[in-house]
């Protein structure tokens, strides 16, 4: 009698279990789901009930690098980075096989699917977008298994050596290109002033003198040999206006 005591302290003492914080229970009875258990202590019926345990952290999967082409028809690899967890265990394990391989082929496919409607530059500049694209696409499919995908990242883009030759000299044109175009209005703005300037000396002849003399004063900076000869501004008016009493005779 004392042996089949023993025997049953025994087997009610098997089906005690412990699931740790981070993990959650499925029990089956006869193959029929009846539940979550955890986290904690808990029991189940022994040789009747059996458990599947279920880590509920979230998980980081790295995703292997993807040949794949662009919209524009160019041919680059990209690998990224998922975040997803389990929400829903009972969804996890009864609704999909193997839940980690699902999610991972899913996350595999939309990154390439994705790559293969953006051009080169938008998969270059646009990262941010195409990640939140392509977390929205894998949630949305992942959302009946019982699985969050908490962010999605791309983590490197390897460009063929011929491409980056060819975006390297396309910088370097547009680098030239924006030089000559300041260069340009620098003299536009300059032609502008020295215009304003001319017409304001025109009307003081004393700034005129001024600025002569600012220039001799320029000149005489530095040791050189230049030989300067000043023309007082009388000459040059009385010039100008017998041209002009000439020109008008002649007509």
């Amino acid at each position: 009698m004392s042996l089949y005591i023993v025997l049953l302290v025994v087997a009610l003492l098997s089906g005690i279990r412990v699931a740790q914080e981070y993990e959650r229970a499925l029990v089956f009875r006869l193959g029929r789901f009846t539940g979550l258990r955890g986290p904690g202590l808990y029991w189940i019926i022994p040789f009747i009930e059996r458990q599947q345990t279920i880590d509920v952290r979230t998980k980081t999967v790295d995703l292997e690098q993807q040949e794949t082409i662009t919209k524009d028809s160019v041919t680059i690899k990209v690998n990224a980075v998922l975040w997803f967890r389990v929400v829903n265990p009972a969804d996890a394990i009864i609704k999909v096989a193997n839940f980690n391989q699902a999610v991972y082929q899913l996350s595999v496919t939309a990154l390439r699917n994705i790559i293969g409607q953006h051009q080169l530059d938008e998969v270059l500049r646009e990262r941010a977008a195409i990640n939140a694209s392509l977390m929205q696409i894998v949630d949305a499919a992942t959302e009946n298994w019982g699985v969050k995908i908490e962010l999605v990242e791309i983590k490197d883009v390897e460009i063929p050596e011929s491409m980056q030759r060819a975006m390297a000299r396309e910088a370097e044109a547009i680098r030239e290109k924006r030089a000559r175009i300041i260069k340009a209005e620098a003299e536009l703005e300059a032609s502008i002033k020295l215009t304003q300037g001319a017409k304001q000396m025109e009307e003081s002849p004393i700034a005129l003198e001024l600025r002569r003399m600012q220039m001799l004063s320029e000149i005489g900076i530095d040791n050189n040999t230049t030989t300067v000869v000043l023309v007082p501004s009388e000459f040059t008016n009385a010039a100008r206006s017998f041209t002009q009493m000439v020109s008008q005779q002649e007509k």
